[in-house]
């Protein structure tokens, strides 16, 4: 609780309030090292590691750049527009690539629109993150989750996106509308801002093609591998620092220049929250709050599932929803000889996944962006978050109860 709350108050970085209290666990002999050391999902960090550098060097051929020069010409000038435009291209690369990746590339985009337009980069970056988080729900690589609830439910990428995907958009479309309603006073919605066509022109901003080829290429071949990593038989982490590895031979990158860019202090905040949580579940708080909820509805199908997608929400609202969801798996499994545990994991796939936008620490691609706004001298408070975020996660979580209810109750 005293790590959360210095996380919450930010009277402490996140990463290092993180890492003590992964300390305070062994320390306090909740576990030894090994066990904490077992209890980090390294296959997240280094998939985040792995993108992070594959992001660091498509930076280097410009293409961030001609894509934001695109948006303000697409925007025409108009904030809202060009804010629904980002948010709008965020959310459908998240559900084509994991969320984090695709919000790695996109915050450099959006810092240059918002300077082009001289307004605050911060309504844009919080759209971003809340889309990022929609738009990654519907696909089993779209938020880091799914991959762990998909792999535990043997569910493939085409039933999960066919489950996941019609919600998602029809979140997608209401986050939109509301944009207007949140952000249009901080941005001048409805007013036009001036801007020489001359500065945004799209020629020569690729400032080295043949490395973006290269780039593009090894990000295809992430990809697919990524939708076919269970054929070959390879962990997404291993996928994505070999597609890191080959680009950087490849390309003929510097290592040290690529890697000095990775979110180093991100990936620390998340090896110290894996920590945190697994002591949390050692313990046993989540398996005596898992037991009293089954208890409290006495195994009636609908009303455990509605707990669980509520629950999972406000859980993940205040730890991040990947370790979340590797403590409600199990929970989930054990459920199964006394009910169809199917609406179950869709609960806790649209719980955890939404509920990830209600504050600051919810999801990866909240933290990365925050880490990356704050290095360029615009920090992303928790209070101003958190105003924007349960906005949506309410509209996100009355949608997806009426979703499951009706599809699968």
């Amino acid at each position: 609780m005293l790590t959360y709350a210095l996380i919450v108050t930010e009277k402490t970085h996140r990463t290092i309030a993180a890492l003590l209290g992964g300390l305070a666990m062994i320390v306090l002999g909740v576990f030894d090292q090994q066990e904490a050391f077992r209890a980090v999902d390294w296959n997240v960090i280094f998939l985040l590691a792995g993108m992070m550098a594959i992001a660091n060097i498509l930076r280097e051929t410009g293409l961030f750049r001609w894509m934001a020069i695109r948006a303000v010409r697409l925007g025409g000038g108009y904030p809202f527009r060009t804010l629904v435009i980002l948010a709008t291209i965020t959310a459908v690369g998240s559900a084509l690539l994991d969320n984090v990746t695709v919000v790695v590339l996109v915050v450099p985009i959006t810092l240059f629109v918002a300077t082009s337009l001289q307004i605050s980069p911060i309504p844009f970056l919080i759209a971003e993150i809340l889309a990022s988080n929609v738009g990654g729900a519907s696909t089993l690589i779209g938020d880091p989750p799914n991959v762990l609830i998909a792999s535990a439910a043997s569910i493939d990428f085409v039933s999960f996106a066919a489950h996941m995907a019609p919600l998602s958009v029809l979140i997608l479309v209401l986050f939109l509308f509301a944009c207007r309603f949140m952000f249009g006073s901080e941005i001048q919605a409805g007013n036009r801002r001036q801007f020489d066509p001359a500065i945004f022109k799209t020629s020569q901003l690729i400032t080295d093609p043949r490395l973006l080829f290269k780039s593009l290429v090894v990000l295809a071949f992430v990809l697919v591998g990524f939708l076919i990593h269970g054929v070959l038989q390879l962990q997404p982490a291993t996928i994505a620092m070999a597609g890191a590895a080959v680009l950087m031979l490849w390309g003929r990158q510097n290592p040290d220049e690529v890697l000095k860019d990775v979110e180093w202090a991100t990936l620390f905040f998340f090896i110290g929250l894996f920590i945190i949580v697994e002591g949390v579940v050692k313990v046993g708080i989540i398996q005596w709050v898992a037991n009293s909820l089954v208890v409290l509805t006495g195994g009636n199908l609908p009303m455990t599932t509605m707990l669980i997608l509520w629950v999972s929400a406000v859980a993940s609202g205040v730890v991040d929803n990947i370790p979340y969801t590797a403590a409600m798996i199990p929970i989930i499994k054990s459920l199964s000889h006394s009910m169809p545990v199917a609406p179950l994991w869709w609960a806790l796939a649209a719980g955890a996944d939404f509920g990830g936008n209600a504050t600051l620490v919810g999801a990866s691609a909240n933290v990365v962006v925050a880490s990356l706004a704050a290095r360029s001298g615009h920090p992303i408070s928790f209070g101003k978050f958190l105003a924007y975020g349960l906005i949506t996660t309410v509209i996100a979580l009355l949608v997806s109860t009426l979703y499951i209810w009706f599809r699968y109750l």
